[in-house]
């Protein structure tokens, strides 16, 4: 099983946020950032800050990805 946050990627260019912008908004680390661009796993509480920035849910910013 893998996570996926290519959402969250097309959210940051629609709303014109470079990764700096969101970790300041989120407040979370650049090694939490690192994870994200790495589509590896991260908190729930990063993900919920993440949510109440875009003023979405978490299905809006990454998804699951099934082992075949």
């Amino acid at each position: 099983m893998k996570i996926c946050y290519k959402k969250l990627q097309k959210l940051m260019i629609d709303n014109q946020m470079k990764r700096v912008d969101l970790m300041r908004a989120a407040e979370f680390s650049p090694y939490v950032a690192t994870k994200l661009n790495k589509n590896e796993p991260v908190s729930l509480d990063v993900l919920i800050k993440i949510c109440k920035v875009f003023h979405c849910d978490i299905g809006d910013i990454c998804e699951v990805i099934l082992d075949e």
